[in-house]
């Protein structure tokens, strides 16, 4: 018996997984993947074939689920299903936080306040077709899809073997997919299978405010977050020009970088925003007259298909320029200051620049590398903060045996670190998104828009296509959490690297408090044009 195939089915399907308040890193979390786990265990084919469904660990507690389905037809062929289930924080539904995971509940709230929502809003709600709630687009709904669609494979309805993935932590760190990835290279051999694509559930994003196009993607943009430590030489209030603060350093570097066009990039229709800072602040903890030692700030870097060298060269320009103009205008103070204050003489000035990798050079040189890495793993074995504060420490425990070169500013990069990937060239994705384009348009009379690059970040970048032949060592060198705790297996994404797709759900306003799934094109017409993409990824 099916029961995920109809948009009723799949809609109270749907509820009953946003039910599950699995934002990110919280207990509900793994109980969704645990209920999840219970739902297919239900099934005669699972109870048939139990060793084919199966939690995995990650190494904080979290777990990951993989649920492979055999065709009838003895086959390698292998297409994997890929999604998330974890969700973001729910603190912007204010007063209506109690109902954010309970999907019609509160789009009947929504209704009582519909005068007080924006235009776009009110007609959706008069439309009568969406579902609101944290988790119904992004990305629920496309893990509905994806067991649909795995529930007709258990009836045979494929002539290959779906395998699907479904993963926590896309939100944040992608520690999810990063796990999976041994996980998918030990079934793959286990089984001998032949991977031919992945197939991406996320929904469509909009590229402007009124966008009305039906979006499907070969690929996903890549991110970066480089860090600018700024380690300054501090002073008493009294003797500004004795020292160096890192808040203006960090001032001047913020000139820099913040919305610098020369990242912006553009290939086809698609354009990348301009770097923004999403974090900045000095790292001194208590008042006082002081100074503070050091400062830090970290960029937001989306890209396409510029070199990871092209991207950290632009960045080492950027703080070199902001070095030299820290030095000028330093020495353009002190010489009003000295013209007032006779006997006062300002001493050289000099800014040094430096990658991670030459720092950490450096305090070997100094240290010895031995006590280098006493100190880092003495670090770990402490550890208490994020990703980013953790990397920012380990800067800064660096730094602090390399005292004599401050004032210093130091290029370094922190999780998360998605590759821009792409199958936009390959023949075979061609001729898939052209057979459901036509088939959309005869069937539904909807226009899908190929686009190269899915830009609201997903876990295709751990498995696809590099979007560029550079080296990730440039950036690996230089993460303070590579083989620290973090951990990013190039080895094993080069032996997975397969071609990818991104078939999703219509939806608007993904990680806000009016996250809404239109439940027409998502969960009727979805399904249909879904299953001919398999059928022609087998076919082909």
């Amino acid at each position: 018996m099916k029961n995920w195939q109809t948009k009723e089915e799949l809609t109270d399907l749907l509820c009953s997984l946003v039910n599950y308040q699995s934002i990110t890193g919280s207990n509900a979390e793994i109980a969704l993947a645990e209920y999840m786990y219970h739902l297919f265990e239900q099934k005669p084919y699972f109870q048939a074939n139990p060793s084919d469904l199966n939690l995995h660990p990650l190494n904080d507690g979290r777990r990951l689920l993989t649920a492979f389905v055999r065709s009838k037809i003895n086959t390698d062929k292998t297409i994997i299903l890929l999604s998330h289930f974890d969700v973001v924080e729910v603190n912007d539904y204010g007063s209506l936080q109690n109902l954010a995971f309970h999907p019609k509940e509160l789009t009947k709230e929504m209704l009582k306040i519909k005068g007080k929502l924006s235009e776009t809003i009110q007609q959706d709600l008069n439309n009568g077709d969406w579902l609101f709630g944290r988790g119904t687009m992004d990305m629920k709904a496309g893990l509905s899809l994806h067991l649909s669609m795995l529930e007709k494979a258990m009836h045979g309805e494929f002539e290959g073997n779906l395998l699907l993935l479904t993963v926590p932590d896309e939100e944040v760190n992608s520690k999810g997919m990063l796990t999976a990835l041994p996980v998918l290279q030990e079934i793959k051999e286990k089984e001998q299978l032949t991977y031919l694509a992945c197939l991406n559930g996320e929904p469509m994003f909009s590229k402007y405010p009124g966008d009305s196009a039906y979006y499907v993607y070969t690929g996903s943009i890549g991110k970066i977050l480089p860090g600018f430590y700024c380690y300054g030489k501090e002073s008493h209030v009294g003797e500004p020009f004795s020292g160096i603060n890192p808040n203006l350093m960090i001032s001047f570097l913020s000139q820099q970088l913040e919305l610098n066009e020369a990242f912006i990039e553009k290939i086809g229709e698609e354009i990348t925003p301009p770097p923004i800072s999403l974090m900045q602040r000095d790292l001194k903890e208590n008042y006082s007259v002081q100074t503070p030692q050091a400062a830090i700030a970290m960029y937001n870097i989306l890209y396409l298909k510029q070199s990871l060298h092209e991207i950290n060269s632009k960045l080492l320009h950027g703080a070199m320029v902001a070095a030299s103009q820290i030095e000028s205008y330093v020495l353009e103070k002190a010489d009003y200051f000295s013209e007032i204050a006779i006997d006062f003489k300002m001493p050289p000035v000099t800014v040094n620049v430096m990658m991670y990798e030459e720092l950490y050079q450096e305090a070997v040189k100094r240290n010895g590398k031995d006590e280098v890495v006493r100190r880092q793993n003495l670090l770990v074995s402490q550890r208490n903060q994020g990703d980013r504060d953790f990397s920012t420490l380990l800067v800064q425990d660096l730094a602090s045996m390399c005292k004599d070169l401050a004032p210093m500013i130091i290029l370094f990069y922190s999780p998360p670190f998605y590759p821009a990937v792409t199958s936009d060239n390959d023949p075979y994705i061609r001729g898939v998104m052209q057979h459901i384009k036509d088939y959309t348009e005869k069937n539904f009379q909807v226009a899908l828009t190929v686009s190269e690059f899915f830009t609201g970040l997903s876990d295709l970048s751990f498995i696809g296509p590099p979007s560029t032949t550079s080296q990730m060592k440039h950036l690996t060198l230089n993460m303070p959490l590579q083989n620290n705790g973090f951990n990013l297996p190039e080895d094993v994404m080069q032996q997975l690297t397969m071609p990818i797709l991104n078939i999703g759900p219509l939806g608007r306003d993904p990680h806000q408090w009016t996250e809404r799934l239109e439940l027409t094109y998502s969960f009727e017409y979805l399904p249909k044009i879904l299953t001919q993409a398999i059928h022609h990824l087998f076919h082909t």
